[in-house]
């Protein structure tokens, strides 16, 4: 616990057994009350993996996608009684020793949310970010920026944190169960006048660390787009998709299925 808050670490996992024990073995443990991971259905040994290194383990019998993926993670962590959730990809793209850090701006109830940032300290491409992920990146931050009337210097990072109050209250269960989910909850965010602080992460890119395909880039690119138009609109009064009044909440009283649960 920090300042009488429970952190609560979640992984949402596909295919991450070779990067699992190096993530796990770089959180510092003092600072974390439990580490949470949801398992999409992977095709390797990850769930066993984390069985063995004794991690909280929720498994999808079927694969639900990243966002979907990232729905039970939060839901697994708010019924395990967490005061802050910090999500972190077992992938090893982006160093659990920021944990801490990132807590301590929550849990001192400066912020709302906190957004570990690549692009901060021009640390993307000296980690190997391919340069037209960097400018895809650039481009959609400028234009989300503009749309949102924000000032982040990125919203497509993979390693963030949020208070209780903030997965109790947005609609998270109406999100995108692609990767558009990531987009839609700072979207969200803003909408509801809560504060996102940032602070600057290296990453790094290598065979192993996940990513999604050209093809698949380009669907969450226009993605973006769409919730950036759908947010201006919602602020003139036309509230559409995710900004719609009858949009659903998380329901904590949703079964999850334990394939290990440390008691």
């Amino acid at each position: 616990m920090l300042n009488g808050k429970k952190i609560v670490v979640i992984m949402p996992a596909y295919n991450a057994e070779h990067t699992l024990k190096q993530t796990y073995d770089e959180i510092y443990r003092e600072f974390v009350d439990e580490i949470i991971l949801v398992d999409d259905s992977s095709l390797d040994n990850t769930k066993e993996l984390s069985k063995s290194l004794n991690i909280t383990t929720i498994v999808h019998k079927e694969n639900k996608g990243y966002g979907g993926n990232q729905k039970s993670c939060y839901l697994a962590a708010l019924k395990a009684g967490a005061d802050i959730v910090v999500m972190l990809h077992p992938d090893y793209q982006y160093t659990p020793k920021l944990i801490p850090a990132m807590v301590s701006m929550m849990a001192f109830e400066q912020y709302d949310a906190v957004m570990a940032s690549r692009m901060l300290g021009n640390s993307a491409l000296k980690g190997g970010m391919p340069l037209y992920k960097f400018i895809a990146n650039k481009f959609l931050t400028g234009f989300e920026n503009f749309f949102l009337g924000e000032k982040l210097s990125e919203y497509h990072t993979g390693f963030r944190g949020f208070t209780r109050e903030v997965l109790e209250k947005l609609p998270l269960a109406s999100c995108n169960d692609d990767f558009i989910f990531d987009n839609e909850i700072l979207a969200l965010l803003f909408f509801n006048n809560y504060n996102i602080g940032e602070i600057s992460c290296p990453t790094k890119y290598f065979k192993e660390a996940s990513s999604i395909n050209f093809v698949r880039s380009c669907k969450y690119g226009f993605g973006v787009l769409g919730v950036s138009l759908l947010y201006r609109l919602a602020k003139m009064g036309i509230k559409l998709g995710i900004f719609r009044k009858d949009c659903k909440k998380l329901d904590l009283n949703t079964e999850l299925t334990y394939y290990y649960k440390e008691h």
